[in-house]
């Protein structure tokens, strides 16, 4: 193996050399580079890390994803950590893992209700309606962007067994009103994390309050594996449920690669099958294969490294955002986090006051023109799409906010690769705007 190792050995080090000529930042030229909302940060360790689980080449989920979910984990401080393919089919296991007939009168059924917001990534809501469940649409504060929690009370009725939702751009939704509903009416909590990792609520971590949560690892997220997701819960049951749902849906728990975990693999009785029937292919739900490749795996074990030094970035990036534009409040509506948050800002939304005397369109195109890129806050009202029109669902109270964030609301970026200098460069081109 001394040839094999002097060969690996020399791969990694000729990797470093590749990043520095071909990945170093170089210096910023206003006006001529984008400004991006969002985008992967990396150095020689993710490169590393891919390169080496590839001269592996053990492709599917392997040592890099046991160990990006031990220390992902420990990290949150939950008791189960399970890698998929997205964050969206976290969205999807996290709550299908609820339909289970295993949870006997807890399991949720085509026909019960799910309170959620209108102002929502469609990944949120699309589980829902794929489980045949009903969403019940609450709208959402202006600034924060998350449930107007009076509105989460009056939403809960006798069909009611759930709450999914997301921490809207990093921002903590109203827990002390949702986890008090939960424990009043027996609810199911699924917090959408994707947008929030770092975020604290009461000096607790987001994604740690409800049954089960949601995290995404897109290159626009807190950290990425250019594709990927997990889910977390600290109810091993709930963990259980939701391999089997992202494992095809087997009722065999054994790891890639392992036989006969429970030594019964050829002893039991399943539904009709022969006794004795293989337990590594007996399916017990409906499920899918929505698994990570260990590559993916490998780039989030480098980036999960840097995690605390990311999030405090995001948060000073939104600090100096904040203290540049406050002078443009009576214009623009800024964002703020939700009483006892504190957010790891996804991104920095602004909206259009209606009154101002410009569109959300004027203003976006000016920056677009200066290279500052800029997204709208993701669906807007949900239910105005094409896709979501139709659907079986309730609507408590009006969505007067959701319909405001449609046609006044976007973002810029707060992610720990944008330099002082763009961010004062953003701020300058917003300045000059209002002076026209």
């Amino acid at each position: 193996m001394d040839r094999v190792d002097d060969l690996r050995a020399q791969i990694l080090g000729l990797v470093r050399e590749y990043w520095d000529a071909r990945f170093r930042p170089a210096d910023f030229r206003p006006g001529q580079d984008l400004v991006h909302y969002a985008g992967r940060v990396f150095d020689p360790d993710e490169m590393g890390r891919l390169v080496e689980s590839s001269l592996d080449f053990f492709l599917t989920a392997g040592r890099f994803s046991e160990e990006f979910e031990a220390t992902f984990a420990e990290k949150l401080g939950v008791g189960n950590a399970l890698l998929v393919n997205s964050g969206s089919s976290a969205n999807l296991v996290a709550l299908t893992a609820l339909t289970s007939p295993k949870l006997g009168v807890r399991r949720l059924k085509p026909g019960d209700e799910v309170v959620t917001v209108a102002a929502a990534f469609p990944t949120t809501v699309a589980p829902m309606v794929q489980n045949g469940l009903v969403p019940v649409f609450v709208d959402v504060n202006l600034g924060d962007y998350t449930a107007i929690p009076e509105r989460l009370i009056a939403a809960v009725g006798p069909q009611t067994r759930a709450i999914m939702m997301a921490h809207t751009l990093g921002v903590p939704f109203c827990l002390d009103v949702v986890m008090d509903l939960a424990r009043r009416h027996d609810l199911w909590v699924i917090e959408d994390n994707c947008d929030a990792l770092g975020s604290r609520y009461r000096e607790q971590l987001t994604g740690t309050f409800g049954h089960i949560a949601s995290h995404s690892f897109y290159p626009a997220h807190h950290i990425t594996m250019g594709e990927g997701g997990c889910v977390v819960t600290n109810d091993d049951v709930l963990a259980g449920l939701a391999r089997s749902f992202r494992d095809w849906g087997r009722d065999c728990y054994c790891a890639g690669g392992e036989n006969n975990t429970c030594g019964k693999r050829y002893s039991q009785q399943f539904g009709t099958l022969p006794a004795g029937y293989d337990h590594k292919y007996v399916y017990s739900h409906i499920g899918y294969n929505l698994k990570v490749t260990d590559m993916q795996a490998a780039i989030g074990c480098a980036q999960l490294a840097k995690l605390d030094g990311f999030v405090a970035q995001r948060k000073a990036n939104y600090t100096r955002l904040m203290t540049l534009l406050q002078p443009f409040e009576q214009r623009l509506i800024l964002p703020r986090a939700t009483p006892h948050a504190e957010p790891s800002w996804f991104a920095f939304p602004i909206t259009v006051r209606p009154d101002a005397g410009f569109s959300r369109n004027d203003l976006t195109r000016w920056l677009e023109e200066r290279k500052i890129e800029t997204r709208n806050l993701f669906s807007g009202n949900l239910l105005r799409h094409p896709a979501f029109e139709n659907i079986a669902h309730r609507v408590v109270g009006d969505l007067r906010n959701s319909d405001l964030i449609t046609t006044n609301t976007f973002f810029v970026g707060v992610y720990p690769g944008l330099t002082a200098d763009q961010l004062d460069y953003m701020a300058a081109a917003l300045a000059e705007f209002m002076r026209r």
